[in-house]
């Protein structure tokens, strides 16, 4: 092989001879992937269609030794390395401009454990991968809701979804994870064994090594919920943030409720002449009985004339997709997100006005609930922190990438996250922060956290091998 020109470890590009590249594919049992080859546009395929990064070579490891090695070539030659799961990050963490990136995708084997109530996951599992192996058990674990996502990402991001008003965010599942330190050292990590890297792993990113398993609590939940969308049209947006409200405050934790304005997009469930109007859509999860949710919905199925009410008894699993077709990839993303304490009339307000001549097909704002068991942990259980957050609360845009919309989707991101900033508690969402999030929001997102993450970055990567991240700097 000819010599690569790869960008090192501080931004300088570096060329490798072919020699140990050649050394490197050979100790591997996965393939060495360079950018001539059929599988690189597939292995370097990420969800958000804005980032244009393309690696200089991707390692996809068939296993633990491959990884090993190829963090063991990277750090010898001093080159930029990103870690890719399912590759659903709004920044493109998962790959780095003409640097090294391992595609975790075929490490994706999941093992549940029934009796145990516990589940192995790969690397490079989707959410999907998992919720359709746990349920064939009648269990699950607390994911985010588009099955695509990677459980990688999501977990070491904190993680939140459906269920994390019954079990807290993701991370309160975690029990225990095998992760490759930048020494090449291959750790088990727990509330009993490296606790402190354990500690770090619950929330702080990809900071502190490559992940190779985790292993994360199941809990007793379908096959089947009530659960689904109704839509109204906006002119009733008033009213149904009232009723929202109203069942927020009182619902069980087998109940997360999701408000969300936008224009209709053009679904079949949505009548035709609706598509592109104005429209305020309540989603809902309820994983309690299926009698004792047709009383908590009530209220809310009971609201004024709606375009559609879906809100059905379905599958668990059928529910994790419901947003998937809102999310394709290779469209252009661009997000803020916000936790919110409480629910207010100026924070409706605030919401409502964002919505006042808007033309932006896809742009959109959800207030997510959260509020429950994730409150009964101390603030520094785990480094996900925001503890105090009842409500998360994620500005959208979405476009086409041809559509030359990339300035105003911004502009309106923007202008509608600094509306909605009184509101906050303080902290954000690691996992929705963008490109161009400066360092400030990462620090505010961990808030009291931070100064904990910087020492335990400091003991496993003293030289910042794993900076292709929201970076903890040593």
């Amino acid at each position: 092989m000819a010599a690569v020109q790869i960008t090192g470890l501080t931004g300088d590009t570096r060329e490798v001879p072919g020699e140990p590249l050649d050394a490197l594919a050979a100790d591997l049992v996965g393939p060495l992937i360079y950018p001539d080859d059929e599988v690189f546009a597939e292995a370097t395929a990420i969800w958000n269609g804005m980032i244009k990064k393309r690696p200089a070579v991707v390692v996809r490891p068939a296993n633990v030794s491959d990884v090993v090695r190829t963090l063991e070539f990277v750090r010898d030659n001093q080159l930029q390395l990103s870690i890719k799961g399912g590759g659903h990050n709004i920044a493109g963490l998962a790959l780095c401009d003409g640097g090294v990136t391992l595609d975790m995708s075929t490490m994706n084997d999941v093992k549940v454990d029934a009796e145990a109530r516990r589940v192995r996951v790969g690397p490079g599992c989707n959410l999907g991968d998992v919720d359709r192996a746990t349920q064939e058990h009648g269990l699950a674990t607390t994911l985010g809701f588009v099955s695509a996502t990677g459980v990688a990402g999501l977990t070491l991001g904190g993680g939140f979804g459906y269920l994390t008003r019954r079990f807290g965010w993701t991370v309160d599942d975690l029990e225990e994870v095998e992760i490759v330190t930048a020494d090449g050292t291959v750790r088990r990590a727990s509330r009993t064994e490296n606790d402190d890297l354990f500690w770090a792993l619950r929330g702080g990113g990809g900071n502190f090594g490559i992940v190779t398993e985790f292993v994360l609590r199941l809990h007793e939940v379908g096959p089947q919920v009530t659960a689904g969308v109704i839509a109204w049209p906006a002119s009733e947006a008033d009213a149904v943030l009232a009723v929202f409200r109203s069942v927020a405050e009182s619902a069980p934790r087998e109940l997360t409720s999701v408000v969300v304005r936008r224009n209709a997009p053009p679904a079949p469930w949505l009548p035709e002449s609706a598509h592109g109007t104005p429209v305020v859509m309540v989603l809902a999860c309820h994983s309690g009985s299926l009698e004792q949710a047709q009383a908590d919905l009530a209220p809310i199925k009971a609201l004024g004339e709606p375009l559609a009410d879906l809100i059905v008894v379905k599958d668990y699993v059928a529910q994790q997709t419901l947003l998937d077709a809102t999310q394709p990839k290779g469209m252009h993303y661009y997000w803020k997100s916000e936790f919110v304490p409480a629910l207010s009339d100026e924070l409706f307000a605030a919401y409502n006005a964002q919505f006042v001549g808007l033309t932006a097909p896809a742009n959109q704002m959800v207030l997510f609930q959260i509020d429950g068991a994730l409150n009964e942990h101390p603030e520094d259980d785990g480094a996900m922190g925001n503890r105090e957050a009842a409500f998360a609360c994620v500005i959208q845009a979405m476009w086409k990438p041809d559509s030359g919309a990339d300035d105003a989707n911004r502009e309106w991101v923007r202008n509608a996250w600094q509306a909605i900033r009184p509101f906050s508690t303080g902290g954000n969402y690691v996992n929705f922060q963008t490109e161009d999030e400066a360092d400030e929001r990462t620090v505010a997102s961990y808030r009291d956290n931070y100064a904990r993450l910087e020492r335990i970055k400091a003991r496993y990567d003293p030289s910042n091998v794993f900076r292709v991240n929201r970076n903890i700097r040593p």
